[in-house]
């Protein structure tokens, strides 16, 4: 029995490695005519998903010969200007590097006696090393069709060739100017795909591209938001602001952090550290209300609100502040216990100022019944303004 297995054993090893043998051959007779190279590329890679056979250096040889030659093909048909898909071309260079970057691990392991005999790195590397600038290209090419993934696979590869041995002659990363360029270019596709992992692989090499530092931060920041890393999400902001102060991403971010948080003192700092820079900043300036406003310190945040409506009557938030400060402080003094007809009267006084801001601030903002409804039911009640509280009044109903 144990004779009988072992001979189906050897039998089928046989008919493998026949089967083998005949799929290398066709290939190689598809790649010396230059005909049905796609069917040649398929049958090494089919064979190469057997592990057995990726110590096989004919099979990548001869997978590498068919990839090259499709690319010699695209390249040639593009040359003439005949019809041929540019992204194909991009695609069978990185495979080129794929490939043998793989035979170049393959080509590194010792023999039974310990020894490193390299066959092909020499010729392969200066092969490719004439192609790395169309891995570049080529993520420039997939970035403007907004193919991030493959644009990031062109990034990624072209980076990876400053770690692979197969290079190491050209010691890329103390020659190459252009991997700060190329690593920025990768996390932003990985940004754009909102992949964490992607975003953050080349963070270090980007960094040093100082022409983006300020978009690093920004794709940086997003992902540490995306991870929940508080402290990193707001380190990144930090840095941002103290460095870009008018770049628009980091200020309403930072801001709106510790105004979430409840941390208004900073919060403020903040807001006065930006005015510093641009006293006449819209942004800033708004920001600046909206503290004076959650810490109390109304006139102030009435001054700037007026100051920007001035400037600028259909800023609906300015508005919509200004209204707030006014018909927050008739409802703190509501809230009083001691009752008087002169308090009375400076509640229906602070109604009546806060009214005109919160309806312009519907007009302007008429989707936003959440911020603008309650208040002016408020108020209409208060100055007993029937026609106006039923109207409120219906709208509060219809929307609960």
């Amino acid at each position: 029995m144990k004779r009988l297995l072992l001979f189906i054993f050897i039998l089928t090893l046989s008919y493998a490695s026949m089967a083998q043998k005949k799929e290398i051959s066709q290939a190689k007779e598809y790649v010396k005519k230059g005909t049905n190279l796609d069917t040649a590329e398929k049958l090494m890679t089919t064979l190469l998903k057997d592990s057995a056979n990726r110590k096989n250096e004919k099979i990548w040889n001869v997978l590498f010969d068919a990839v090259s030659k499709q690319y010699d093909q695209g390249n040639e048909k593009l040359y003439l200007k005949q019809k041929y898909d540019t992204a194909s071309l991009f695609i069978l260079g990185r495979k080129m590097f794929s490939i043998l970057e793989s035979l170049d691990s393959l080509d590194m392991k010792p023999d039974s006696r310990g020894r490193v005999k390299l066959k092909y790195r020499e010729k392969n590397a200066e092969f490719l090393n004439g192609y790395r600038a169309n891995l570049f290209n080529g993520g420039a090419y997939f970035i403007s069709k907004h193919n991030y993934q493959d644009a990031y696979d062109c990034f990624n590869a072209y980076l990876d060739c400053a770690q692979q041995p197969l290079f190491s002659r050209y010691k890329y990363s103390e020659t190459d100017k252009r991997i700060p360029q190329a690593a920025y270019w990768a996390v932003y596709c990985g940004y754009k795909l909102k992949d964490t992992k992607m975003t953050l692989r080349h963070t270090y090499l980007a960094l040093k591209d100082t022409s983006h530092y300020n978009y690093m931060l920004q794709y940086l920041a997003d992902t540490y938001k995306l991870e929940d890393d508080t402290v990193r999400y707001v380190g990144a902001l930090t840095e941002g602001f103290e460095k870009y102060p008018l770049f628009p991403y980091f200020f309403p971010r930072l801001i709106e952090y510790y105004t979430k948080n409840g941390d208004f003192d900073t919060a403020m700092k903040i807001a006065d550290k930006a005015l510093a820079v641009d006293s006449t900043n819209t942004v800033f300036r708004f920001a600046k209300s909206t503290v004076l406003l959650n810490v109390g310190k109304y006139a102030e945040c009435i001054s700037i609100c007026d100051a920007l409506i001035a400037k600028n009557d259909s800023l609906a938030d300015a508005y919509l502040n200004a209204g707030l400060a006014y018909f927050n402080q008739a409802v703190e003094l509501d809230k009083m216990t001691q009752a008087s007809q002169k308090r009375k009267q400076k509640i229906l006084s602070y109604y009546e100022k806060a009214m005109p801001y919160m309806q312009k601030y519907r007009a302007l903002a008429p989707t936003q019944k959440e911020k603008w409804s309650i208040p002016l039911y408020t108020i209409y009640l208060n100055l007993n303004m029937g026609k106006e509280f039923d109207e409120i009044d219906k709208i509060i109903r219809n929307k609960n």
